[in-house]
């Protein structure tokens, strides 16, 4: 692995929050890979969903599967760039460690029961998880990660959640930039979800190949497809569409991140935390990502199937929360003593816990 001297080096890392021995065979990015997919978080991503509520059917996309690609994408372009494939892979596959059942819709409906105790924020509980929710080895919580795995994490975060969680918060405060490699997976998590939800929408029927070809991005690449298989069948169509579309995105990010970097010549990674954001699209290609949002916002997720999905999860969350705050008995053993602590706070922590399928059931059960 050839490494450019601003990216990411393990031999140079900020480090754990507890001090553990090196591995002899393993550097530390890998180590912290390896502890997050072993994790019980990282196992239930698979039946968490993204758009489609897991009962919907088993061919949408999970967080499990949505990770792996941000997983492939972000290798790819950590590899074109000389920043650390490990690192990246690391992030990418913890992004969404701390999402709640049911996509966006759960975490909106959990964030409105825990308005008045701190809200809550998924990038936050990511970082929970792996600081403190996982109880898995015998000298501390979590999964004791290294510092840069840990801001990668953090995508986002309030000033004011920011100002409580000391130096992995600072880069808010001070409106700095994370490391490259968190930089690119922020990107990569972006072009796999637009382009598998496009494949989701489309294979459950409630997006139309014909509308579709209304946006500039999916008809360009699908253009050229039918000139290079003029018989191709319409399933096939969309998919190898969606294929181009990913590697035009993937190609540009990589053009344009190498000339911001050869325009800015920074030299050590902590070059790159004070200078603006160099893991960008081009801006026509922006443009593009931005029409395709609003596409699959409009023709998707303001779809009627999919808000009476999102309701009905809103609704079970909700119910949820106040069930188990009313009678905190009935959370498992493991959460009882917690809850004397900041009971809300341990609510939301087993409720984004939780699987779509083990909600329903819970749910159904009371």
């Amino acid at each position: 692995m050839i490494l450019k001297p601003y990216a990411a080096d393990p031999n140079f890392s900020l480090g754990r929050q507890y001090n553990e021995p090196k591995s002899e065979f393993r550097n530390d990015f890998q180590r912290d890979r390896d502890r997050i997919i072993h994790s019980s978080a990282f196992r239930r991503l698979e039946y968490k969903t993204q758009v489609f509520v897991n009962h919907e059917g088993d061919m949408f996309r999970t967080r499990l599967t949505h990770s792996l690609e941000v997983s492939q994408i972000s290798r790819g372009i950590a590899r074109t760039l000389n920043c650390h494939e490990d690192l990246a892979e690391s992030i990418a596959l913890a992004h969404d460690l701390g999402h709640t059942p049911f996509g966006h819709a759960g975490q909106d409906s959990l964030n409105t029961c825990m308005k008045e105790f701190g809200g809550f924020e998924h990038n936050l509980q990511s970082l929970r998880v792996v600081d403190l929710l996982e109880q898995r080895y015998a000298d501390f919580d979590g999964l004791n990660l290294t510092f840069e795995s840990r801001e990668g994490i953090l995508k986002h975060c309030s000033l004011n959640n920011a100002q409580n969680l000391g130096v992995i918060g600072e880069r808010f405060i001070k409106k700095q930039q994370p490391s490259l490699e968190a930089q690119l997976v922020n990107h990569a998590d972006e072009i796999a979800y637009n382009n598998h939800d496009i494949d989701d929408g489309y294979r459950s029927g409630v997006i139309k190949f014909k509308s579709l070809m209304d946006v500039p991005l999916f008809k360009e690449c699908a253009e050229l497809v039918k000139k290079d298989y003029s018989s191709i069948d319409e399933v096939r169509w969309v998919h190898e569409t969606i294929r181009r579309i990913m590697h035009k995105l993937i190609s540009d990010i990589c053009k344009t991140s190498s000339e911001n970097l050869l325009k800015s010549k920074p030299e050590t990674i902590d070059e790159i935390r004070v200078l603006p954001q160099l893991i960008n699209l081009s801006k026509n290609m922006a443009q593009s990502q931005i029409e395709l949002k609003r596409f699959l916002r409009h023709f998707l997720y303001e779809h009627e199937r999919v808000i009476e999905m999102t309701d009905n999860a809103k609704k079970i969350i909700k119910d949820l929360f106040f069930y188990f705050i009313n009678d905190p008995s009935l959370m498992p053993k493991a959460f009882h003593n917690k809850s004397k602590e900041n009971l809300p706070r341990v609510v939301a922590d087993y409720l984004a816990g939780m699987t779509d399928r083990y909600a329903i059931k819970i749910h159904k059960d009371i």
